[in-house]
């Protein structure tokens, strides 16, 4: 019989477990691994009332983590962690950790804010679109006007991993690069030759906008209407991160309104979004199904490093990638030597 309990779910390929597996025995860690599928909150809280640790972190509010009488953490296969009360994990000894993109899908999340400028930029699906109507003289009227993306400015909103990657390959295209990020060391952002300033610089001197930032009570909504009417008419706002950082009727109004010239986002704050949201029908967005952090590799990658974190604290040793760092576990943890 195993020693511990630990149940997992919501990657991006479900259906085995069997890196994770790997994983544990490598770590010498006697675990029962058991994938899950819900049907809501009170299937989850009566199919993991006895778990050790949990990988994949949605729907883990207050009542369900005070349901977790055993569980020492959870962590997501992802690098973000809002579906998770932290607060409540923190006041009930529960570890929360992410699956930072350095671990799996920096390149890839990267590669997709990059490639969705340049389609902005370039107008490409719009130009695609009439060309493949039989509209050739209209595919070339489209073109004006159009930036030369070299010599131009991305505003980066948020300077983590992802963003810093970002930054790298904007600069090969000759882009300059600010960014707004109140937590970032201004060493960092030199390094990565990011200019940091407050977010209304950012709105008002980009002519592509790049968000990266986690969502969080601080973050929900950060850009609204008065962000985006400080932003170029020109300009484009692009999104890889989280939906809800953005206020999609604010963005939706000045996109209607020409306040800016289009928008690229693989995220929305309804997923999946419903059929008639507005942004669907505007041949200045370009629609993406949350899927940035997608490929081949990434998908080898993303379960490997969950896996590694749960059997150090099976083990008796504090994970690396802590959230809630001010949390007493239940059990006493030690440093790794």
């Amino acid at each position: 019989m195993a020693k511990y309990k630990v149940y997992g779910f919501a990657k991006l390929k479900p259906g085995s477990m069997e890196p994770e597996i790997g994983e544990f025995k490598k770590a010498g860690v006697d675990v029962e691994v058991v994938e899950l599928k819900l049907s809501g909150e009170d299937d989850l809280i009566e199919k993991v009332k006895d778990a050790d640790a949990i990988m994949g972190g949605h729907m883990f509010n207050r009542r369900v983590i005070e349901a977790l009488p055993k569980c020492q953490m959870v962590i997501t296969y992802s690098v973000g962690y809002d579906g998770i009360d932290v607060e409540a994990a923190t006041d009930n000894g529960l570890i929360i950790c992410n699956n930072p993109a350095s671990e799996w899908c920096v390149e890839e999340v990267s590669n997709q804010a990059i490639a969705l400028l340049l389609a902005c930029a370039k107008k490409l699906v719009m130009q695609d679109t009439l060309v493949k109507q039989g509209k050739w003289r209209e595919a070339k009227q489209v073109l004006t006007p159009m930036g030369g993306i070299h010599d131009e400015t991305l505003g980066l909103i948020g300077c983590g991993a992802i963003a810093r990657m970002v930054a790298r390959k904007a600069q090969v295209f000759g882009l300059k690069c600010i960014g707004y990020d109140p937590y970032l060391d201004k060493s960092i952002a030199d390094e990565y030759d990011i200019e940091l300033v407050d977010l209304p610089d950012v709105m008002k001197n980009s002519d592509y906008i790049s968000v990266h930032t986690p969502l969080s009570d601080e973050t929900y909504h950060l850009v609204s209407e008065k962000e985006f009417y400080l932003m170029r008419p020109t300009a484009y706002y692009i999104n890889t991160a989280r939906g809800p950082v953005t206020d999609e009727k604010a963005l939706i109004k000045a996109l209607q309104e020409k306040k800016i010239a289009g928008a690229g986002l693989d995220v929305f704050e309804q997923e999946p979004t419903p059929p008639d949201n507005p942004l669907l029908t505007l041949d200045n967005v370009i629609a993406i199904p949350h899927s940035a952090s997608y490929s081949d590799a990434a998908l080898d990658a993303q379960p490997l490093n969950p896996a590694r974190e749960v059997a150090r604290v099976l083990k008796g040793y504090w994970p690396r990638n802590v959230i809630n760092r001010g949390v007493t576990p239940k059990k006493p943890l030690k440093k790794e030597e």
